[in-house]
């Protein structure tokens, strides 16, 4: 069987899913981030069979769905547009109760968070990245659903089209066949 519209099909929404993931983080983070740059997808073949994979930062699977913190449940909106409670969370044990303080660092220094104490003197960068650590772990954090509503979207848009798709390509496959015969 000739695959070629099912390809162009599945190549469509994959490019559909992707912008709009991109324009979900523009939005909520600001344009340029490290996660909106790996976002990608691509096509696969297996045995006759074409499959669109998705690919992104690890910790994009955290910003998405979110985490949920040790005080708080977070959750968020999945592709049938069903909310759900993160699978991911901080635990109550040591050393996995919060986020490591490291990651915190370049973003304090980009969002220019430089607050005083009481006597006006800046509080050291060691201190700001343990206390929102410390809060993060606690209150987890919210997921902003910016891939699966992509993808319920484009799941509903094109889920008219695929039947076509598939019918052109057996179309096309069975008018190869009478051109070989």
């Amino acid at each position: 069987m000739n695959l070629d519209a099912l390809e162009r099909y599945l190549n469509s929404f994959g490019k559909q899913v992707v912008n709009r993931a991109k324009g979900n983080l523009q939005k909520a983070k600001g344009g340029d981030t490290a996660l909106e740059k790996s976002i990608t997808f691509s096509i696969k073949e297996n045995k006759g069979v074409l499959s669109v994979k998705f690919k992104m930062a690890a910790y994009g699977k955290f910003v998405d769905k979110g985490v949920s913190g040790t005080q708080k449940k977070r959750t968020f909106k999945d592709y049938n547009s069903r909310t759900l409670v993160t699978p991911f969370g901080y635990k109550k044990s040591k050393g996995h109760s919060q986020p490591p303080t490291k990651v915190l660092d370049k973003w304090i220094v980009k969002k220019g968070i430089a607050p005083r104490d009481a006597k006006g003197k800046f509080i050291s960068r060691k201190s700001i990245k343990f206390l929102i650590a410390r809060s993060i772990g606690k209150k987890g954090i919210q997921g902003i659903s910016f891939f699966q509503k992509p993808l319920m979207l484009g799941m509903k848009e094109f889920s008219g089209d695929f039947g076509a798709a598939i019918k052109e390509s057996i179309l096309e496959g069975l008018k190869q066949q009478q051109i070989i015969s």
